[in-house]
């Protein structure tokens, strides 16, 4: 079961493979065929012609001759060059020196000595919780302009001198529109000029936590999401925001926020992903009774079936199957699949536990 903690998409990059190596040109376009003047014959002294019976051949000249044993095969000279492409790569190959050889059993250690990145399955209920935040920071419909009207006009108050509002706010609006995208970095980036210019402009700060979130950044992303709520409270960055805390283990922060999030009784998708992320919390603490206990509500049968229901029974089946509750696991992983068949992993869950 994957993990849902959000991995770096991006680029981890391969490594490259070097170009191969080849022959070093030392003799130029159709030189291969010449012999070196060590290996022509001499004229003898009694003014014979070459190659005569009593010839002698001169001792070398400097040049080292070349030998080449029969075994070996002979290589086609390289042609002649015709266009200006093949003239500039040919004057290339004769100026460039030899590659170095590449020790075979240096690359092996290499290789063998590379740390390979390994991922840790947390379980199901930690996926569905992620889920869940996530999309309760996105449940608000899109819109053409990623950034509110209102939020535009705030940063032109807040920046007082009009070119430098318009610098801001294309800095902003490109942000929000990468973390739509899921370019998550790009997104931080480009929002830190307005979060260092304008720390008073909540929305920046939001899109700013939004983006650590989304890259496993806990403490940065709880951070900017606290700033944000203390700024303009929403209460659909409270489950993101309590996320972040069980993700780093501040389970008193979690359930501070629990009790807030219930005292402003915010709409039921939100209540639902908040649901989710303490239920999560708590069987990360092994209080799966406590787990289980929370997400009963979740049993009443809705008048429409949404989304945020099939993920509450989702979590609810998983934690009654890591209780030990194979008929009340079986029973909501049914309804999900009921449902949507392709909801997560719950046709497999159901496998499983051999239903």
């Amino acid at each position: 079961m994957p993990d849902d903690r959000p991995r770096p998409r991006h680029g981890a990059g391969k490594p490259r493979k070097g170009p191969g190596q080849r022959p070093s040109a030392k003799s130029g376009p159709g030189g291969r065929g010449r012999k070196p003047a060590g290996d022509r014959a001499g004229r003898s002294t009694g003014g014979r012609g070459r190659g005569g019976s009593g010839g002698r051949k001169r001792p070398p000249t400097g040049r080292p001759t070349r030998t080449r044993s029969d075994d070996q095969p002979r290589r086609s000279p390289r042609p002649e060059p015709r266009t200006a492409a093949e003239r500039r790569a040919a004057e290339v190959r004769a100026t460039r020196g030899p590659r170095k050889p590449v020790d075979a059993s240096v690359e092996r250690e290499r290789i063998e000595q590379r740390e390979t990145e390994r991922w840790v399955d947390e379980g199901s209920i930690r996926a569905e919780a992620q889920a869940a935040t996530a999309r309760a920071s996105s449940a608000r419909p899109r819109r053409e302009t990623p950034v509110d009207p209102e939020v535009l006009a705030e940063l032109q108050v807040a920046a007082a001198d009009p070119r430098r509002a318009e610098r801001l706010a294309e800095r902003l609006t490109s942000a929000a529109a990468a973390l739509d995208r899921e370019r998550f970095d790009d997104a931080r980036r480009m929002v830190a000029p307005v979060v260092r210019e304008l720390p008073s402009l909540a929305a920046a700060h939001e899109i700013n936590g939004l983006a650590n979130y989304r890259m496993g950044r806990w403490r940065e992303a709880a951070a900017a999401l606290d700033e944000a709520r203390h700024l303009h409270l929403d209460p659909a960055l409270l489950p993101v925001l309590a996320d972040c805390y069980r993700g780093m283990k501040r389970w008193t922060a979690v359930d501070a926020l629990w009790r807030e999030i219930r005292e402003l009784s915010p709409s039921h998708e939100v209540m639902a992903e908040a649901r989710i992320v303490v239920a999560g919390a708590h069987a990360d603490r092994g209080e799966l009774k406590q787990a289980i206990a929370l997400m009963q509500p979740a049993q009443k049968a809705p008048k429409k079936v949404r989304d945020y229901h099939l993920r509450q029974w989702y979590v609810l089946a998983d934690l009654l199957d890591r209780a030990g509750d194979t008929m009340g696991a079986t029973r909501w992983f049914r309804e999900v699949v009921a449902h949507d068949a392709d909801f997560a992993d719950a046709r497999e869950r159901l496998r499983a536990l051999g239903r």
